[in-house]
């Protein structure tokens, strides 16, 4: 990073020069007084490209995810919880911001190629003039607060690893990483980050030995690329699954949510193996959801990318011993852009009013909640500042009901309602027979969705 660059990224984030002259300026003991503030870790951990039936707690028939059954009967867990977009970039950004895609402004995963006309076959990912809006689009994650960012001022260290895709992680306040964010090194969604858990789980080992030695609070992103493209499960795993069903591909993925589970079980025995787990909020969620397809390792329709629940639909998890009791929750709803307003919450600092999510341990606010929202863009982006300009569907569920609202832009599309209680795997689109429905719910659509124009 130049000199420049440094001084911009500090401008941009006053608390971490705050806490260099801190550093500097205090002794040693009130700078760990200060870091001890507030004690209670937070771990995230991100699925990959899975869907929301494919776990053994889930009721899945066939994928085993024992170390994921474990977590879920210790955690808070939402059976019903959603991602409001289905695709990668856009859906990490809002768990660590808390803002909806149109509000933190990522929506896409790969922003307009510079001086590409409409039409025009985007070029590789490397070629040189498609850096500088890919370097243009980081702007979004500096002029947004993160996670990290809120935990920095209560001497928080923060972990990168895995899936990420703003550059240099720390533009987003984390203090530790691995992802170089060089773009033109493999840097396009995470680069060295994507090793952990495929590769072991030496870093965070390592990270949590510095952090316990040395008394200081942590944030964990544990983002690995799985159950993720390539899937190429260990033999052993690919054996077991080819002998339970009939597709290879098929078999491939199943063997791959159980590899991430394994995973998952080496990350939750560290916590233990460093003394730290009883006092570690532990938060699940997955980016978006995936159907395989029984010909190929690629996705199927209604699922990543989609407005359908095979597309948007995950479990979510809490677990903090003593504190979150264990419940399995059947019906309520709950998104991820409730994330960082429930981890603030958990850990006693204040919920900014302009976070839209709730705090998911605040049983009334639960109750009360009816309806929640969504919004699907295009993969590759139009405009680098106009969320508008690259929108597919709205979608809102509220009650028993969801309507899937496509944009002005997906011609010949017309609006689909289902009833999710009777229909949960969305087959009988009921819009024909009940237009005051959609009609109801496309208003609140309107009310909610408010992106700052271009």
């Amino acid at each position: 990073m130049t000199y420049l660059k440094l001084m911009f990224h500090f401008y941009r984030r006053p608390c971490l020069l705050f806490g260099l002259f801190l550093g500097l300026a205090l002794p040693s003991a009130d700078v760990a007084a200060a870091e001890k503030e507030s004690s209670t870790n937070v771990v995230v951990i991100l699925s990959d490209d899975q869907a929301w039936t494919d776990y053994s707690f889930m009721g899945h028939p066939v994928i085993e995810t024992p170390n994921l059954d474990r977590l879920a009967s210790q955690s808070l867990t939402f059976r019903r919880g959603y991602s409001p977009v289905s695709l990668c970039r856009p859906s990490l950004a809002t768990i660590i911001t808390g803002l909806y895609p149109h509000q933190h402004g990522i929506v896409g995963n790969d922003p307009p190629w510079e001086g590409m006309q409409r039409g025009e076959k985007r070029p590789a990912h490397r070629d040189p003039g498609y850096l500088p809006n890919r370097h243009a689009y980081l702007e979004h994650i500096d002029r947004v607060e993160t996670m990290p960012e809120m935990l920095a001022r209560k001497g928080y260290r923060s972990l990168q690893t895995g899936k990420w895709w703003e550059g240099h992680p720390s533009r987003a306040g984390f203090t530790d990483a691995m992802t170089h964010g060089d773009f033109t090194r493999d840097g396009r969604h995470g680069d060295d980050g994507l090793t952990i858990g495929r590769k072991g789980m030496q870093v965070i080992d390592e990270f949590l030995d510095d952090t316990v030695a040395k008394n200081q609070p942590f944030y964990l992103w544990y983002a690995p690329f799985l159950p993720h493209t390539p899937h190429n499960p260990p033999e052993r795993l690919l054996k077991k699954y080819l002998q339970r069903v009939d597709s290879k591909p098929i078999a491939k993925y199943y063997a791959m949510c159980e590899w991430f589970d394994e995973t998952c079980g080496d990350l939750l025995d560290l916590l233990d193996q460093h003394g730290v787990a009883e006092n570690t909020l532990v938060i699940y969620v997955t980016d978006n959801g995936w159907i395989n397809r029984r010909d190929a390792s690629r996705y199927a329709s209604r699922s990543k990318r989609s407005p359908y629940e095979g597309g948007t639909r995950t479990p979510i998890m809490l677990r903090l011993p003593g504190v979150i009791q264990p419940d399995m929750m059947e019906s309520a709803l709950a998104s991820t852009i409730d994330v960082v307003p429930t981890t603030l919450a958990a850990l006693g600092m204040e919920v900014p009013d302009s976070l839209p999510g709730i705090n998911l341990l605040d049983e009334d606010a639960v109750a009360r909640r009816e309806t929640i929202f969504g919004e699907i863009f295009e993969h590759d982006i139009r405009s680098l500042t106009d969320s508008a300009a690259s929108l597919r569907y709205r979608w809102v569920i509220s009650g028993r009901y969801k309507l899937i609202d496509p944009s002005s832009r997906m011609k010949r599309q017309a609006p689909e309602l289902y009833d999710l209680h009777a229909d949960p795997t969305e087959q009988k689109d009921l819009s024909e027979q009940m237009p005051d429905k959609v009609e109801s719910l496309r208003k609140r659509l309107d009310r909610w969705w408010n992106p700052p124009t271009a």
